[in-house]
């Protein structure tokens, strides 16, 4: 894997709230196979799934004391990596050499984040997620046979709403897309964060525009693309106490053609469970499914004269726009 942009960035690899301590989960990440656990001083640790000695999978072990112990032969490693005992021979004191290979992890906005190079940038900024007024939900991981750039500008889109969500977020009576505003959006961590993209006034008519309502209307959003592989939508505040719901979209690339996307939720809705509100946002990511992993080519192009535009599609030109000033090689066509 050669993009640095991405090898140098953040990405969710698991739901934090299903690695407790003591445990590990396999995962992985940009064609790289990892584990990730937890100590029981709670930090989380992403290491390369194999184990130095035979190259057996560490994710077929266990965690024991603050230790992964490996399946094959028993070798136990510590939290730095480095392997501690060797079974066969108890007395001995384990070679450096005999360490794992470990990658930069961190836990936030309730996932598991890893780099598996040298971290360019802090972690994709979610103000929203701050505000303890808004219910927080993690929903996903969705599977996806597609790259992740396509998951990205499917959720930048506006005009198929009224095609593959009619009767939820669209209406086949209501197809125009109004103009909207597109413009360079400073994330506001200087030289630890990125210039994105912004799209203000964006309107859209919904027949269902939540789940406590059964009412068309129209409604404001405001995308911002944060990390080539981050996005994240709010809508104008619709309460008098005027808190900003958000959906944050944040795609794991397992290789250039296959992602898994992770939702999260930060709503004012207090009377849905967190099922149902997972349930809703697995209903419409379903009905994106198809289109995502129908479309050709695999990877998206950056280059003009693949696809034909049109005018609805000013932000997704950006953001093709975005990728292609940040020199992304990864999930894209590119000359």
């Amino acid at each position: 894997m050669t993009d640095q942009l991405l090898l140098n960035d953040w990405h969710p690899v698991a739901d934090a709230s299903t690695l407790q301590a003591g445990m590990l989960q396999p995962a992985r990440l940009l064609e790289q196979d990892l584990i990730v656990w937890r100590g029981s001083d709670g930090a989380v640790h992403a290491w390369d799934d194999r184990c130095p000695h035979r190259g057996a999978s560490l994710a077929l072990g266990r965690v024991a004391q603050d230790r992964v112990v490996c399946a094959y032969h028993g070798w136990q490693f510590d939290a730095s990596g480095q392997c501690r005992l060797q079974p066969a021979h108890p007395r001995d004191t384990p070679p450096k050499a005999a360490c794992t290979r470990r990658f930069h992890a961190q836990q936030a906005y309730g996932l598991i984040w890893v780099c598996l190079g040298q971290p360019a940038r802090a972690l994709p900024p979610f103000p929203e997620y701050a505000n303890a007024a808004l219910r927080k939900v993690i929903c996903g991981p969705y599977p996806v046979h597609a790259c992740g750039p396509r998951i990205i500008e499917n959720f930048l889109d506006m005009a198929h709403f009224s095609f593959i969500h009619t009767g939820i977020l669209g209406d086949p009576e209501h197809t125009e897309v109004p103009d909207y505003k597109v413009s360079p959006f400073d994330d506001g961590l200087g030289g630890q964060g990125m210039q994105g993209v912004i799209a203000t006034e964006c309107f859209a008519y919904q027949p269902l525009s939540n789940l406590l309502s059964d009412k068309g209307s129209m409604v404001e959003y405001t995308y911002r693309v944060v990390r080539p592989l981050s996005a994240i939508l709010t809508k104008l505040p619709q309460r008098q106490d005027g808190y900003t719901e958000a959906i944050s979209l944040h795609v794991q690339p397992l290789d250039e053609e296959h992602c898994r996307a992770w939702i999260i939720l930060a709503m004012t809705n207090s009377a849905s469970g967190d099922e149902e509100l997972r349930a809703f946002q697995d209903r419409i990511f379903g009905q994106d499914l198809a289109i995502l992993e129908s479309q050709r080519p695999k990877r998206l192009p950056l280059d003009y004269g693949i696809e034909v535009p049109q005018r609805a599609d000013r932000l997704s030109a950006a953001y093709r726009r975005m990728l292609r000033e940040l020199g992304m090689t990864y999930g894209v066509m590119r000359s």
